[in-house]
C-alpha cells in the first residue's frame, strides 16, 4: 500500500500485473476531488477513457456528468475511479484475474480518499466491492453499511443508455445519494 498519491500514481502507470497493460494507451486512474467524501467506482475504461486517460468521458460519462449537473452535484463533491485501470479489449468486462490484480490500487485509492459514501456504478464494481453475489437489479438504490462508511450499488450509466427503463431508477438513486450527503453534512 502507498501512503501518498505520487507513489500510487507511479505504481499504477508502471503496472504490468496482467495482459491489459499490453494494449493500453493510457492508465486511467482518477477524476475528481481527492478530498471528496463521495467516491464513485466503475468497471473499467472504455475507448475514449483509454485515449484521454480520464474515467467516464465517453457516452456513459456524458450521461453521468449530465446527471451530476441536473442534480447540482458540485464537481468538488465527488471522486471517480474504476476497478481496473486499463481498458479491456472491445470494452468487455474485466476477468476475475484482471480485476483481482488491480483491486489493490482501488483499495489504496479508497484509503487515500477516505470517503464516507462509496457508490458502485454497475454490477462489476458492486461485485468486487460489496458482494460477489450482488445483483444490482435487486439492490440498486439501497444503502449498505460496512464499518464507518455507506455503500450503494446503482446501474452503470452505460446500462442506462441501453435501457430507457433504468433512467428513472438511476435518477432516483442519485436523489438518495444527494439526500444522504445532506444528512451526512457533506453536501456543498
Amino acid at each position: 500500500m502507498y501512503d501518498n498519491w505520487d507513489d500510487l500514481l507511479k505504481a499504477c502507470k508502471q503496472c504490468d500485473r496482467c495482459d491489459l497493460c499490453k494494449s493500453r494507451t493510457n492508465v486511467v486512474i482518477e477524476r475528481g476531488n481527492r478530498d471528496s467524501k463521495v467516491m464513485f467506482v466503475g468497471e473499467g475504461p472504455g475507448e475514449k477513457e483509454d485515449l484521454s486517460g480520464q474515467p467516464f468521458v465517453g457516452e456513459a460519462g456524458k450521461l453521468l456528468n449530465n446527471l451530476f449537473e441536473a442534480q447540482q452535484f458540485s464537481p468538488d463533491t465527488y471522486y471517480i475511479a474504476n476497478i481496473v485501470k486499463c481498458r479491456p479489449p472491445a470494452n468487455r468486462e474485466p476477468s476475475d484475474d484482471e480485476a483481482e490484480k488491480c483491486l489493490s490500487f482501488s483499495r489504496n485509492q479508497f484509503l487515500l480518499v477516505k470517503p464516507k459514501i462509496l457508490v458502485c456504478l454497475g454490477s462489476v464494481a458492486s461485485k468486487y466491492i460489496i458482494d460477489k453475489e450482488i445483483r444490482v437489479s435487486l439492490r440498486h438504490g439501497q444503502w449498505i453499511s460496512k464499518g464507518k462508511f455507506l455503500m450503494m450499488p446503482v446501474y452503470h450509466p452505460a446500462a442506462v443508455l441501453r435501457d430507457e427503463y433504468k433512467r428513472e431508477l438511476f435518477w432516483n438513486d442519485f436523489v438518495k445519494i444527494k439526500d444522504k450527503m445532506k444528512v451526512e453534512g457533506i453536501w456543498r
